[in-house]
């Protein structure tokens, strides 16, 4: 039984994905020294595995670029349950559209890489979660869809299966 239990996730496991060139063609395309750079804000839920709305929030991030090309993007969420938490990324460039991506909740460094339109980062995020912490792996996708505007899906995963997700808004704002 256990050997067909394995089976069963590393075929599971196996199963092909989009990839993030596949949006290669696609336009406005996304240039994240373009995009993130100044305030922006977030607007978004998080759901549960079953695919119920359990958080609603609200953030700001405010975006710069170093002389390097390294990104720094300071971000503020704001929860309907009044928690606020704080996540600042360091986003280096490696080369090819590609960034290594790090952050204080972030174990280890992400990657994340940009085609066209979109951009896909994967990374193992720590949360809080019934008075302790849990490591979750994140898909992160964005997909920018105008010169203001960028849609945003995570989803998140313990064990290989999905717990969770994110859905969101990022608008810049104007001048």
């Amino acid at each position: 039984m256990r050997a067909l239990f394995l089976s069963l996730l590393l075929t599971l496991g196996a199963c092909s994905s989009t990839e993030v060139q596949e949006y290669q063609g696609n336009e406005p395309t996304l240039t994240l020294e373009d995009f993130f750079q100044g305030t922006l804000t977030a607007h978004g839920v998080l759901k549960n595995r079953s695919g119920k709305v359990t958080r609603y929030f609200n953030a700001t991030i405010e975006a710069s670029w170093d002389e390097d090309g390294v990104g720094r993007l300071a971000e503020r969420f704001e929860f309907n349950d009044g928690e606020i938490q704080h996540r600042n990324w360091r986003l280096e460039p490696t080369g090819d559209g590609r960034y290594r991506a790090t952050a204080g909740d972030v174990v280890g460094p992400g990657e994340a890489i940009v085609s066209g339109n979109a951009m896909k980062m994967n990374y193992v995020l720590e949360v809080d979660y019934k008075d302790r912490k849990l490591e979750v792996a994140v898909e992160d996708w964005m997909w920018r869809v105008d010169d203001d505007t960028i849609i945003n899906q995570s989803i998140l995963r313990k064990w290989g299966f999905r717990v969770g997700t994110i859905q969101l808004t990022i608008l810049r704002q104007g001048d």
